[in-house]
């Protein structure tokens, strides 16, 4: 970051601090083997720009291993939910000797990982945090040269290898963020301030401290459910260069014999490469929308074709509006949506009136485009799973759904003809990434909205007061996967449905209604004589309010939004149009 911008950040920090109460909130700690004042002073301002609240506990200089080992500390008394750690390369005090060799290279890992794993058990047995660890930042120093990285025994391919055995033995609580990258991204002698570090031990240049502290950002983002799922792009010198209405799908650049139309391909790569992980891609342009369409038709150059476009909007309404429409019929929050646009102009328009979109700062030359996504990084997911991918063609497949919806009359018609299959489940190991996931990123219909994490759900499928249910679903069109996963927990003679949440790609399928005769079912089985239910108000999840009231759910308790209920009809069964497997 430039200095000016360093500066002008670091004074709305100061303002941010004047204005926000600082002891409420999320409670997070940070423990760091160098100086962590700016660090903290910066993650606070960006994780209140991100509507996220926070408390923040501030560890000692060098003071990881006091904190962590000491039973009584105040790190414990403080509970955090989040333990953010920041080790410097220098915490590996030993590393082989010259001319180690394999055995003895693998004892010195074997002291490094055991240390770790001591301090990851230490707080895991204490607290129920989430530890986020970033990784050695390998120093720019290299002793041997280029021997640096051929012989096991040099430091920095020592430390290489310390990066990716902590990885392999992280267990589900940690999550290793790769700073590392960053700071090759930025380079090893910029990211390293060596001056600052000996003066006041400063681990990182203050220049690049906020990209440093946003990795951090969007971890706990996306572990509290604010992920990103679409990316909405424009067409006119965005997609490709120039203006398909005035020069024709022939007369776009977007040929690789030239270097403007192989940065567009290069850049429209990178698209493609987002949607098979699982990233929504939308069109919203202000073109016609026949015209829009033909290049993806007719020019060959084209890397991107209309099946990879899950909703394409071209007309000539303002783009603030497009892009509500692109949310609503994709079925997702406008707080899912990152928007990509060459024209500084829309762009402002969509950061004024559609605020909670992520607006992408986009370069004037498209040579740049990639690199400028890769580094605001609004994409950061915990993980990615087999629904992930198979996720944008179902959206493509849900327009042939809602067109053959518009031949019927009749809405249950139509659920019989999509020849609907379900399965309910018990969760096992192979699907606790995808449940944890799900847990994690639903937010719309997700009635209590209580973060689980993958050990607390093995935890509760070890516990037999527990019963962890999934609802894979398939049509005539495609597989969605486990869309839809509830928590039940056996409380003497009631069984509470501590969590139900769903995909929102089928509402109104009657999914809901095969999961609610699955928790009776469960409820009977376990000889309960009640379910009891709650819903706890979010700014996000309002569709759900009434939810089961509509289960014939008695209101028991009504007080600041949150509603409590209980059934004691367990052998009321629901119809529903979904053959179930």
């Amino acid at each position: 970051m430039e200095k000016e911008k360093i500066s002008e950040l670091l004074k709305q920090v100061r303002k941010n601090e004047k204005n926000n109460v600082q002891n409420e909130g999320v409670k997070i700690a940070v423990l760091g083997s160098c100086s962590i004042q700016y660090f903290v002073k910066i993650l606070r301002y960006y994780l209140n720009q991100n509507g996220v609240q926070c408390n923040i506990y501030e560890g000692e200089y060098s003071g990881i291993n006091m904190d962590v080992f000491d039973p009584n500390s105040s790190l414990y008394e403080f509970n955090p939910e989040y333990v953010i750690m920041l080790p410097f390369y220098s915490d590996v005090k030993e590393c082989p000797p010259l001319l180690s060799e394999g055995n003895k290279i693998i004892e010195y890992l074997d002291d490094v990982k055991k240390y770790y794993e001591q301090l990851w058990s230490q707080i895991n047995g204490r607290l129920e945090a989430k530890i986020l660890q970033a990784n050695f930042v390998l120093p720019p120093v290299r002793v041997l040269g280029n021997l640096e990285y051929q012989k096991e025994y040099g430091r920095n391919e020592f430390l290489y290898s310390v990066n990716r055995e902590l990885l392999k033995v992280a267990p589900s609580t940690v999550t290793i963020v790769d700073v590392d990258a960053l700071s090759n991204n930025v380079g090893k002698y910029n990211w390293f301030d060596y001056k600052a570090y000996f003066l006041n031990k400063a681990a990182v240049r203050l220049d690049y401290m906020p990209e440093y502290v946003m990795c951090f950002v969007h971890e706990i983002l996306a572990l509290r459910g604010n992920i990103r799922k679409c990316l909405v792009l424009d067409l006119d010198n965005t997609l490709w260069g120039g203006v398909v209405g005035d020069e024709g799908w022939e007369g776009i650049q977007i040929d690789s014999n030239n270097a403007v139309g192989e940065a567009y391909r290069y850049f429209q790569q990178y698209c493609l490469e987002l949607k098979q992980r699982g990233i929504i891609l939308a069109v919203c342009s202000k073109n016609d929308e026949a015209t829009a369409k033909e290049p993806f038709e007719k020019n060959e150059n084209m890397i991107l074709k209309l099946d990879d476009i899950s909703c394409f909007i071209a007309n000539w309404e303002n783009k603030a509006d497009n892009i509500r429409r692109i949310a609503q019929e994709l079925n997702i929050g406008t707080d899912s949506l990152v928007f990509f646009d060459d024209n500084p102009a829309e762009r402002q328009i969509v950061r004024e009136f559609v605020p909670e979109v992520h607006v992408i700062d986009v370069p004037q030359d498209p040579a740049l485009y990639v690199l400028q996504m890769e580094k605001e990084q609004p994409f950061e997911w915990t993980q990615i799973t087999k629904e992930d991918l198979e996720r944008t063609n179902s959206y493509i497949e849900n327009q042939k759904r809602q067109k053959m919806q518009e031949s019927f009359v009749d809405y249950n018609e139509y659920l019989k003809a999509l020849e609907m299959k379900g399965h309910i489940g018990k969760i096992e190991n192979v699907d606790i990434p995808r449940f944890s996931q799900l847990i994690n990123k639903s937010n719309q219909f997700n009635l209590r909205t209580i973060r689980y994490q993958e050990a607390n759900i093995i935890e509760m499928v070890a516990n037999p007061d527990y019963r962890c249910l999934y609802c894979k679903l398939s049509d005539k069109y495609s597989n969605y996967g486990i869309i839809s996963c509830v928590i039940l927990h056996k409380e003497g003679s009631s069984c509470f449905i501590d969590t139900w949440v769903m995909s929102c790609r089928v509402l109104k399928r009657g999914v809901e209604d095969l999961m609610f005769n699955a928790i009776t079912d469960n409820a009977k089985a376990w000889g309960c004589s009640s379910i009891r239910a709650e819903y706890l108000p979010t700014k996000k999840n309002k569709m759900v309010e009434s939810f089961y009231e509509g289960f014939e759910f008695e209101l028991t308790s009504a007080k600041n939004g949150t509603k409590e209920y209980i059934l004691n009809d367990l052998n009321n069964v629901v119809d529903c149009y979904i053959e179930e497997e």
